[in-house]
């Protein structure tokens, strides 16, 4: 039906006032007469409006991106249409690098995967070498890799939540955060002499045993950092403005996580009771008292939670870890795959031999294959060997679960506003390092 308009004079008179006493302005037109009369509301009707779809670039320079990560959206208004995540801009080529190392040489290599993960990947590689190699490590090597992994999944989860807060708006916890992050650092400079890229694993065993008084620092940390998680969870948790946020966006269902092939946090979160130390258990994590914590939602918020409890469960596997802690050896007595101390190969010549080979051709394992699976930080983290008899894998492949995590991302942001995109985004908590590999 056509619509007939015409020119009139608006003008603002004063009725009343509203319940709070300020004035309430009416608009007013002028008749035919010249009278003024009061205009009602007009209905809330909305015109069909023509318009077209709007795409934007969100990175790869973007640092709510967490890397070089490039999401093509395309945009209703404010509203997610579609999303195409756009990756292979790291170009790092690990798993074909793997194919021209010898085992221990891939080790450096597995710290620039997931590099806020570094010493948990050192010990992942090293457990599937050691099965290619039909290697069985020593009791204290067991419990000091334990003790390893949790403190790599502690300052993962502290990096997951120190930057999330900064892409949502809240600072103060991101500092609370990484000086907790800085203290691990020092406990693992002060043993391997690296903090961000270990290299602190070696086929059979560790590059170095931890020194004199290194346990008392570990205590130490283990007795304040839980204050830490408290003011966060008092300064979060139960925020109106965190709450809102995070409850109810990009909601995963269980069926649906699984589907994805989801692993870690973004499956638990979704409900789904599946954590690899407890289900494929290795370094007798089955001997370990700890809970594994579910969500029900599978939203931002409850991916929040869940790595919250993570955060509390690792303080009490690294606490029985420091009580059952053995004394003896950390690597394997083998010297066909652990190099000969450095005085005997300067006197003994047998390990001089030993130590000669395994520097200039490597060890070699039998001609076979293994894949080992770990629970990492982000999830299910897997390495597949292939040897062929040589000192270098004929083929390395890696599992990683930024990758199959960040899949999901179209299905998780479709139908929420823009603003929304960066907290799905960073509640998956990937590392482009491991995507690009």
């Amino acid at each position: 039906m056509a619509t007939t308009r015409r020119t009139v004079d608006v003008a603002l008179a004063t009725t009343g006032l509203d319940e709070r006493g300020r004035p309430v302005r009416t608009p007013l037109v002028t008749d035919a007469s010249g009278s003024a009369i009061a205009l009602e509301e007009p209905p809330m009707l909305e015109p069909e409006l023509g318009g077209e779809h709007m795409l934007i670039n969100i990175g790869p320079q973007h640092p709510a991106t967490h890397g070089v990560l490039r999401l093509v959206l395309e945009l209703d208004g404010e509203t997610v249409v579609r999303c195409i995540p756009h990756i292979g801009y790291l170009h790092c080529g690990f798993e074909k690098i793997g194919e021209y190392r010898q085992y221990n040489q891939i080790i450096p290599w597995t710290d620039r995967e997931d590099y806020l993960n570094s010493i948990g990947n050192n010990v992942a590689f090293a457990i599937g070498a050691e099965r290619l190699f039909g290697i069985e490590i020593t009791e204290r090597c067991t419990v000091l890799r334990v003790i390893a992994a949790e403190l790599s999944r502690i300052i993962s989860h502290l990096v997951w939540l120190g930057t999330t807060c900064i892409d949502i708006g809240a600072f103060t916890p991101f500092l609370w955060s990484f000086q907790e992050r800085e203290n691990v650092y020092k406990l693992l400079e002060s043993w391997v002499g690296a903090r961000l890229t270990t290299s602190a694993t070696r086929v059979g065993g560790m590059a170095a045993d931890i020194p004199d008084g290194w346990m008392e620092g570990l205590r130490a940390f283990i007795a304040h950092f839980p204050k830490t998680i408290d003011e966060v969870d008092r300064m979060l948790t139960r925020n109106a403005i965190w709450v809102g946020r995070t409850v109810g966006l990009g909601t995963m269902t269980a069926a649906e996580a699984t589907n994805y092939g989801l692993s870690g946090p973004m499956l638990r979160a979704s409900g789904v009771d599946y954590d690899v130390r407890k289900d494929f258990p290795y370094l007798d994590y089955e001997t370990y008292d700890f809970d594994v914590p579910i969500g029900t939602n599978g939203d931002v918020y409850d991916r929040f939670l869940v790595r919250m409890e993570e955060l509390r469960q690792s303080v009490r596997i690294l606490q029985q870890a420091a009580d059952r802690l053995p004394d003896g050896p950390v690597n394997v007595d083998d010297h066909r795959v652990v190099l000969p101390p450095k005085s005997k190969a300067m006197s003994d010549m047998e390990s001089m031999i030993h130590h000669f080979k395994q520097v200039m051709e490597g060890p070699r394992p039998p001609v076979g294959e293994s894949y080992v699976a770990v629970e990492s930080p982000k999830g299910e983290k897997g390495y597949y060997m292939v040897s062929d008899g040589t000192s270098k894998p004929v083929r390395w492949r890696i599992r990683p679960p930024s990758f199959v995590n960040l899949s999901a991302i179209p299905r998780m942001v479709e139908g929420h506003l823009l603003s929304d995109v960066i907290a799905i985004n960073a509640s998956i908590d990937i590392v482009m390092g491991e995507i690009d590999r």
